[in-house]
């Protein structure tokens, strides 16, 4: 029976992955329209400082080039370290599904566009060199790449070949290639402390906060934590003349930890009594215990929305029912949400492990144990449930450190926002001595690099979900935008990811 070129590329592809020795890496690129997995392979050099160069063929579909260039890369994968005077970087089949693709890529991604958007974003941020195309380039990938800003990073050089034994001999060449602009501009974000990241982002987020809601909340948080309390002050004075806050939805009560970060601070009681009115949601007019917080619309946002500010009123009042309703609302969204494998579903509506779903929990949670008192009764479970939800997140960090979309679904973009929640929640949980730094302190720090590549200086982001209430399926989930410019909500989690840092 004869195959398809395109079946056949794929079985060499995955022979290629299981036989692939150390020096080799798998990264994912992205997802085409039918939910095919663009892959790239990583080949290191000697030195990670040496040139990187990114092959990509079949980006006008699959071709006989795609298993000439998977033999090539095994060649050099073979060489001793010595003999590897390039970083590379192989995409064997850019366009598996063979869509029209258009550079730079217009429309929404990655609903529109996905291999387009998919390719320009992953070659930014991989930041190679010099990129190589082996075979046709009818979408001019080529002459957007080596004039424009890759994803926002920098222009990247370009050749073309029609063979890759062309390629053979050049590829000494290029051991003594400079940085690309794209490169360069890596360079710089990477060189940003913790401290110079955080003020760059309190330079633009958190200045506003006419809604009192927790995407603006957190910028204001960060700023807090950077000192700069007089100017917070003054943009929350009215609230604290007024002394009441209207809570009608989770994002405005998880808005309140504001006033909770400020009254730490400031000793503000005014702040105190709008984080207990907000707190007081979740008892009846006896003073007894609701099921569960108001406005959690059953989704797993809500382990972030509700119980931490709900241990904050705990530790202003030293009253114990504060502390015993956030763990019995913790307790009702994972009887509810908690799949077996560890992670969260969304919501009811689709068994989908969404990324942020999956990030407010664990934010959420490390939140409430760092201020949850330690002889309660129910510490050692809910410590136990940080630590097994991390424990099933981890397992799922990519090669590039962060985590998709969608958790478990490969090819899914990386999606930023939820990275740097996890990421809070792991370098809290290691500085308050709650997870091995063996398993954890290498996950964190792929993270903060990440985090940084994926940040320019002037604030913007690539790859953030838009906000996301309930999906009825999967595929709603997958056809999320993914932000590619400033980002309200990635500011203020990626502030405070970077205080974290410091």
């Amino acid at each position: 029976m004869n195959l398809p070129t395109h079946t056949i590329a794929l079985a060499t592809l995955l022979l290629f992955t299981a036989e692939a020795c150390a020096q080799i890496s798998q990264l994912d690129v992205g997802l085409t329209s039918q939910r095919e997995v663009i892959r790239a392979f990583s080949i290191t050099a000697e030195s990670e400082a040496a040139p990187r160069v990114l092959v990509i063929a079949g980006l006008d579909g699959p071709s006989p080039i795609t298993e000439q260039l998977l033999s090539f890369a095994e060649h050099y994968s073979q060489r001793d370290a010595a003999g590897r005077g390039v970083n590379l970087l192989v995409i064997p089949i850019a366009n598996p599904d063979a869509d029209i693709l258009v550079f730079p890529p217009p429309g929404e991604a990655y609903q529109e566009n996905p291999v387009s958007h998919a390719l320009w974003r992953w070659t930014g941020v991989h930041a190679p060199d010099i990129i190589v195309i082996v075979g046709d380039d009818s979408a001019g990938f080529s002459e957007a790449a080596s004039n424009l800003a890759v994803a926002g990073l920098g222009s990247i050089p370009v050749q073309t070949f029609a063979e890759i034994s062309a390629l053979t001999s050049q590829l000494l060449e290029f051991s003594e290639l400079r940085y690309s602009a794209a490169h360069s501009e890596v360079e710089r974000r990477l060189a940003r402390s913790p401290r110079e990241l955080a003020e760059q982002l309190a330079g633009i987020y958190g200045r506003e906060f006419s809604t009192p809601a927790y995407v603006p909340g957190m910028g204001m948080i960060g700023r807090l934590r950077l000192g700069q309390t007089a100017a917070i002050e003054e943009q929350l004075k009215n609230y604290l003349a007024d002394g009441e806050v209207v809570v009608s939805n989770a994002s405005l009560m998880a808005g309140q930890l504001v006033f909770a970060e400020y009254a730490h601070l400031s000793g503000d009681s005014r702040a105190i009594d709008l984080v207990i009115q907000a707190a007081n949601l979740g008892f009846d007019e006896d003073g007894d215990m609701l099921e569960s917080m108001p406005f959690n619309n059953e989704m797993s946002d809500s382990v972030f929305m509700a119980p931490p500010l709900l241990v904050q009123a705990g530790v202003f009042t030293e009253e114990d029912r504060y502390f015993n309703m956030a763990v019995r609302h913790i307790i009702f969204m994972q009887n509810l949400l908690l799949r077996e494998d560890g992670l969260y579903r969304h919501s009811p509506l689709a068994d989908v492990a969404w990324s942020r779903g999956n990030a407010f929990p664990a934010l959420g949670l490390a939140l409430v144990l760092s201020d949850f008192p330690s002889e309660h009764p129910a510490f050692p479970a809910l410590l136990k449930s940080y630590q097994d939800h991390l424990q099933a997140l981890i397992r799922h960090q990519n090669a590039d450190g962060l985590w998709h979309q969608v958790v478990d679904y490969k090819g899914s973009f990386s999606e930023l926002s939820s990275t740097a929640m996890i990421g809070i929640a792991i370098k809290r949980g290691l500085d308050k001595g709650w997870l091995d730094a063996k398993n954890y302190q290498p996950a964190i720090d792929a993270i903060w690099q990440a985090v940084l590549i994926r940040t320019s200086l002037d604030g913007e982001f690539v790859d953030v979900c838009t906000s996301t209430g309930k999906m009825p399926t999967l595929e709603a989930y997958l056809n999320r935008p993914a932000i590619l410019g400033l980002d309200e909500r990635a500011g203020g989690m990626i502030m405070n990811l970077a205080i974290e840092m410091q």
